[in-house]
Order: structure tokens, then sequence, then C-alpha cells
């Protein structure tokens, strides 16, 4: 047995030796033919390489390799998030650090503005990890400062889009003077589009006449934006629908109601191809279905609801990023009046 490993660790030294005999080779080859004096580097290499291979030289090779890969794998961090675990709805956390953003005191070309990027959220993790490398960059080359935020909502009733936008409205801080409520399925692929800031009055980026799928006038859902005061201006969207639909509709009435004129993009040409739609088809019974009670409240006007009774709690906040972009994460649990709102369970 004894004679066996030694055989085998022979073996195993000789095919090492070998390799190195091979790049040896290789080397002086290389040498040759470039300008440099092939003899002074035959002699440097027979230093190096020359004479009885040993252990130590073999350790020594597995040490630079060791070296290399761990260069590489540092090299290589770049936050992304190609793998997803989640147990409680919380998005993992990410170790890699956090991408600088260029800031108006870096280079006053990007302006005074900052946009908060708001990202109702809830379980479309694909969609997620497309989505916020690409609005970075997006945004980024229009040198529109931003920070992204994804209100991520854990609780257990059904999604409450405007809620969640009124959530990232409150929580995005004084850093920032105006949002863009966006989805998390709808990618600008047009330079043209403006996301600059609206002073004049609310922008539609996603118009009737651009959006893949909704193109009836009154439409001011997708991508919206609006500096801070006109949205409270609004007192924030209707909390009372829960699940899909209805509150952009609600939205815009408010919008009339506080005199707000609304305002869409004009010379793209592209049409219907202006966004790309990345919307997962699954279908979630949960927040899809309509319910009798909803269908009957869904068209009325809340003129009381919004920011000012808005019940949520942020259970934890994250800063992550994806393929390097920047992202604050916002777990959030709403509340629900189930007296009021019955709808909010799915029965």
């Amino acid at each position: 047995m004894r004679s066996y490993c030694q055989n085998l660790g022979n073996s195993i030294t000789g095919f090492f030796c070998e390799i190195l005999k091979l790049l040896s080779f290789a080397t002086s080859k290389m040498m040759y033919s470039s300008r440099r004096k092939p003899v002074l580097y035959f002699k440097e290499d027979r230093r190096f390489w020359s004479g009885k291979c040993t252990v130590y030289k073999l350790f020594g090779l597995c040490v630079v390799l060791v070296l290399v890969s761990l260069l590489w794998l540092q090299l290589s961090c770049t936050g992304d998030m190609t793998r997803v675990v989640v147990d409680d709805g919380r998005i993992p956390h990410q170790p890699c650090p956090l991408e600088r953003q260029a800031s108006a005191a870096d280079d006053p070309s990007w302006g005074p503005h900052k946009l908060a990027l708001l990202i109702p959220f809830r379980e479309r993790f694909e969609e997620l990890l497309v989505f916020v490398p690409f609005m970075h960059t997006f945004l980024n080359n229009k040198k529109i400062l931003h920070k992204i935020f994804v209100i991520n909502q854990m609780d257990h009733y059904r999604f409450n889009r405007a809620s969640l936008i009124n959530v990232g409205y409150t929580e995005s801080g004084n850093d920032t003077d105006y949002i863009a409520m966006h989805d998390v399925d709808l990618l600008p692929l047009n330079e043209a589009l403006d996301y600059g800031f609206p002073e004049e009055g609310p922008f539609h980026v996603a118009s009737p006449e651009l959006h893949p799928l909704y193109h009836y006038k009154t439409y001011v859902g997708g991508i919206l934006l609006l500096t801070k005061q006109h949205y409270h201006m609004c007192n924030g969207m209707s909390n009372r629908f829960w699940g899909w639909g209805r509150e952009d509709d609600e939205f815009y009435r408010r919008l009339r109601t506080a005199g707000l004129q609304l305002f869409r993009p004009s010379g793209i040409k592209t049409g219907y191809k202006t966004f790309r739609h990345i919307h997962d088809p699954a279908w979630r019974k949960r927040d899809q279905k309509r319910m009798a009670a909803q269908k009957q409240e869904q068209f009325k006007v809340d003129p009381e609801g919004g920011l000012t009774n808005l019940q949520y709690k942020v259970e934890s906040r994250q800063e992550l990023t994806i393929s390097g972009a920047p992202v604050t994460v916002l777990n959030t649990k709403l509340e629900c009046d189930t007296d009021k709102t019955p709808w909010c369970l799915l029965n």
C-alpha cells in the first residue's frame, strides 16, 4: 500500500513537472521572437525551471493559482442577484459595495433636482433583476440624479399599488424633490423620453400613444412624474384599491380636482415600440381576481383617502445592489380596515 501511494505521488509530481516544462518551452519560444536578447531570457529561465522538480515548486504554483482565482472573483463581484431565495417576502441582502453615483457637486450638468423612482412591488423578482440595472444606466446616461426605491409589500393582504406609492413618497426623504410612479415591467427604449423635473405639471411618460397596452385618453398609469409638491396637493393616491387596476383612473380625477395640467411626450416617433413590456404572465389569484364589493366601488372617487389616512409599517430598510445598481428596498406591511374595504382579503 505504501509503495502504491509513493508511485501515485510520483506520477502526480511527474505530471505537474511536465506541465512546468511545457510552460518553460512556450515561454522561451515567445521570448525568442521578441526584440529582446533571447540568451538573457534563457539564462533567467534556467534559474527557475531547470533542475529537479520539487514539492516546493508545485506548492508555489498552487499558491499562484489560488491568488489568481481570488483576484478574478473580486473583480467579477458586481452585486448580481442572479439567484433569489425568498422565504418571507424579503429581498435578500447583497454584500457587494454600493456604486457611487455622480452628484451635482461633481458635475453641474446633472442639475439641481433629484428623482425618487418608486417601484410598487410584490414577488416579481425576475422583472426586478432586469429593471433596476436598466433604469440606473438609462437615467445616468440622461444625467438624471436619482434614487431607486422598491416598496416591497410583505403582508397577507391583496396587492395595493397606490398605497405602496404613498409609502414610497413618504419614505423617500428630503434629498429628492420629485417622484416617478413606475411599473417594474415597463422599460423605456427611446433615449428622447424626458425624465427631468416636471416643474410645469405632472408628466405622463407612458402616454396612451406610446404605451404597448393601454391607449385610452384618461390613462395616467405606467410611468408618471410629479413634483412632491404636486403629489401632496392631490393627497397622494387612494388607499381603497386592493388588487390590480383602477387606482390610476381615480388618480386622474385627483389631478383634475387639484387643478394640475397633465403633460405628455411630443415628437416621439417610435409609437408602441417606445417601451419594452416585460410583464410576467403568471396568474396571481390573490391580486388579480375582482371581488363583488370591489366591482361596485372601483369607479367611485375617494375624496378623503390618501396620504392622510395611510396606515403602514416598514419592517426593514435594505440598501442593496443589483448588477452594480444601488437600490433601497422598503419591506412594508400595509394595514386594512376590513369594515371599509373588505376586498383587501381574498374570500
